[in-house]
């Protein structure tokens, strides 16, 4: 059993294909620009691996091209035994599987186990050293670096994402701090984010505090341009 907050059919950004998104709720991270933050409380339903096995079959029809299921949230490795439940279900339908996640749990066997039963693994990597992740996501470096070396390791497909946020991370010094770090891993994608405001509403009404409220989102001209940047250094 696991706590889902919502599912997304046909999503075609959180992995190859179109995809099926389960997200889970609750998250070790308080991250600054977190844009889902009503996940990281239990706000969601309890779904058994089976109801979520077949809410996720339905489309299989639309997985083509690399498609299937992608585990997201909050953090969707906090839930690794349930992901190591529904994973075999879903491989028996030829449904593949793909962890979008912070990297923020401890690299334990159950964890371990679902990164290998992936397909692939899409990697936050939020801020380039100790100091500024414990900052802005309160979170340990340390745990998102074993997640990703062991990704590398073992073989495992692998995409890296950041999101840039004005005043933050949003130089050429930071992005020169980020590829230095991303060519630690064996990775095939690294994709820039841009902050936006489109979750703000959801801080108002939880009513807890916006750590960013005031700050802009990032335009797409500067986008753009780190996003030439990177690719021009990695």
């Amino acid at each position: 059993m696991a706590d889902i907050h919502s599912f997304e059919s046909l999503a075609a950004v959180d992995g190859e294909g179109i995809r099926f998104d389960i997200f889970f709720t609750g998250c070790p991270l308080k991250c600054v620009y977190c844009h889902n933050p009503d996940t990281r409380f239990g706000s969601g339903k309890d779904y058994t691996a089976e109801e979520v096995f077949n809410k996720a079959k339905r489309f299989k029809p639309y997985f083509r091209n690399g498609g299937g299921v992608t585990f997201s949230g909050g953090e969707p490795l906090l839930n690794a035994e349930f992901i190591n439940e529904l994973a075999p279900m879903l491989e028996s339908e030829n449904i593949g599987c793909c962890i979008d996640t912070s990297g923020s749990v401890k690299l334990n066997d159950s964890v371990k186990k679902a990164i290998d039963g992936a397909d692939m693994v899409i990697l936050d990597l939020k801020f380039h050293n100790p100091e500024s992740y414990k900052k802005y996501t309160g979170g340990e470096f340390e745990n998102f670096i074993e997640t990703g070396d062991y990704c590398t390791k073992t073989g495992k497909r692998l995409w890296l994402r950041t999101v840039i946020v004005p005043g933050i991370n949003d130089t050429k010094e930071d992005i020169d701090r980020y590829a230095l770090l991303a060519k630690r891993f064996n990775f095939e994608k690294y994709e820039l984010l841009p902050f936006h405001t489109m979750g703000f509403f959801k801080y108002e009404n939880l009513g807890i505090e916006n750590p960013l409220e005031g700050t802009p989102p990032l335009s797409p001209e500067k986008l753009t341009e780190l996003r030439d940047y990177l690719n021009s250094i990695i």
